[in-house]
């Protein structure tokens, strides 16, 4: 029998452990700009940056806000998930 199967299931945990991280470093992110907007005051301006660019756009503030706690709630929702697969495997 050659070792490749429990390398595999390493790697696959470990994947699983980055995912998570790095789901819990945009949680974080997602917090702190769902707060900025949420404290910022009515006649602020708000401006979106594009992916892979120094182009920024004017954007409504609350459009904005909204946006960014669905995401929130997105990024959570996976967060959760994850967190319930992890214990019913556990269970198993």
């Amino acid at each position: 029998m050659s070792g490749r199967p429990p390398r595999q299931e390493e790697e696959g945990e470990s994947a699983k452990l980055r995912y998570k991280e790095e789901l819990s470093r945009r949680i974080k992110e997602q917090k702190v700009v769902v707060d900025e907007l949420s404290n910022l005051k009515k006649n602020r301006k708000v401006y979106r940056q594009q992916p892979n660019s120094n182009i920024f756009f004017l954007v409504d503030r609350t459009e904005m806000l909204s946006q960014s706690k669905n995401t929130l709630d997105e990024l959570k929702k996976a967060h959760q998930e994850m967190e319930n697969s992890e214990k019913t495997k556990i269970k198993k």
